[in-house]
């Protein structure tokens, strides 16, 4: 019997081990419902703004007077959208750069380098906000996903700076120089209309430089998720195991392409976590020459 195409999209889009469209999702579900209230509130069937209850209540303060009195909204405000484009825009980039960073590492990872970012862009925001020089934005409240997505771009840039993507009318480029114009570009018009937010955005895409690094060295911040006692039972992978054919030359030699392919696609099959110390070191010495 054919499978049938709703079923066949739920299989490939939520079954799947990216949390990438579950986040998506209720971005635009809730975009959707607020606009939508708003409609029915124009029409006048109902009484009640959804829209102005959002925007007012689970968006980002920039007052930290305000964000005491509303703490939840550094939970809420990553997926508050208000307009069209932005939601588009950023989710088109959470889904490319979101799965690109899954080809090399893994889901507990991804989440830890989201949910960080998320956390200490928003907490930056209003304490930044107590400074008197960028009280005075155009923008008095924070929404989106941006910050995480600072984070991101910027951790699987220094991870893999040297692998490129296509771009349409561009051409390949290279994640490294794709990074430094995203962040670049990003500090300058949110700078236009909120001072704090483009500091807040530079802080969190800082962060995942700092994550990518510790990893390089050996220290994963993602495992304090991990459970601490293991279960005594044997675990059979039924999957085939990745077996390295790379041959290691004295260490003050620099790897060569052909090594570090072979170690991506280790990352992208077991996770970084399954890397000798002498792949991370081969790893590491291929980021840092290209710095």
């Amino acid at each position: 019997m054919k499978e049938s195409v709703l079923k066949a999209f739920w299989r490939d889009t939520y079954q799947g081990p990216s949390p990438v469209p579950y986040i998506i999702s209720a971005q635009v579900l809730l975009f959707v419902a607020i606009h939508l209230f708003d409609l029915i509130q124009d029409l006048g069937l109902i009484n009640f703004s959804l829209y102005n209850y959002v925007v007012r209540d689970f968006t980002l303060p920039l007052s930290f007077l305000q964000f005491l009195q509303q703490p939840w909204s550094l939970i809420s405000y990553p997926f508050v959208y208000t307009g069209l484009l932005s939601l588009l825009f950023d989710c088109l980039w959470l889904f490319w750069m979101g799965n690109t960073f899954l080809n090399f590492l893994n889901r507990r990872q991804f989440l830890f380098i989201f949910i960080s970012a998320v956390l200490l862009g928003g907490l930056s925001y209003p304490i930044f906000g107590t400074i008197p020089a960028f009280q005075n934005s155009a923008q008095v409240s924070y929404q989106g996903v941006s910050f995480a997505l600072a984070a991101l771009v910027t951790s699987i840039a220094a991870l893999v700076p040297r692998s490129e993507i296509r771009l349409f009318l561009i051409g390949n480029i290279s994640l490294k120089n794709l990074a430094i114009a995203y962040v670049a570009l990003s500090v300058i018009f949110i700078g236009m209309v909120n001072k704090a937010g483009a500091v807040s955005f530079l802080f969190a895409a800082l962060w995942g430089l700092v994550v990518t690094r510790a990893l390089q060295q050996g220290n994963d911040f993602s495992s304090f998720f991990q459970l601490q006692k293991r279960s005594k039972l044997k675990v059979v992978h039924h999957g085939k195991a990745f077996k390295s054919t790379m041959k290691y030359r004295h260490q003050s030699d620099l790897p060569n392409q052909e090594e570090i392919d072979e170690i991506l696609d280790k990352i992208s099959v077991e996770g970084y976590e399954s890397l000798t110390s002498q792949e991370k070191e081969v790893l590491f010495k291929a980021s840092d020459s290209e710095r």
